[in-house]
């Protein structure tokens, strides 16, 4: 008539609640390393886009600055051909060499070129042989 107390069965029933609290304990431990794991990436994610943001900015300056020395190379260089296509019109020699080439195709001698047109023997026998050569 005494009471017992069957110890297996009261073990038996505690078994779950220690494999539950475990569990538990173990997904807690997890999630506080994941969170951590989580903080630590975030902030090199953060570290690396601060960090290619700045290139990107220094990359733009030096682009801009590329592309106003291109625009300012690409305007001396018009003004330059103005130049140059201006000093061919008005060279006096250029003329020269114009009327020596209109008057070898009319049939002039190379005397008649250099007195004419006012340039050396060898200019005039290049103005004549350029010309045949064209004719030929």
């Amino acid at each position: 008539m005494g009471m017992t107390i069957d110890l297996a069965g009261g073990m038996t029933a505690l078994v779950p609640w220690i494999l539950t609290f475990g569990a538990l304990s173990l997904l807690f431990v997890q999630a506080v390393l994941s969170r951590r794991q989580i903080g630590l990436l975030r902030q090199q994610l953060k570290d690396r886009c601060d960090t290619l943001g700045r290139e990107l900015h220094a990359t733009g300056s030096g682009s801009m600055g590329v592309g106003h020395r291109v625009v300012t190379c690409e305007r001396q260089l018009h003004e330059l051909r103005g130049l140059m296509d201006e000093m061919r019109q008005n060279d006096p020699l250029r003329v020269s060499y114009d009327e020596a080439s209109r008057l070898v195709e009319l049939g002039a001698d190379i005397d008649d070129l250099m007195n004419t047109c006012g340039i050396s023997r060898p200019e005039a026998e290049l103005v004549a042989a350029l010309k045949h050569r064209q004719a030929a």
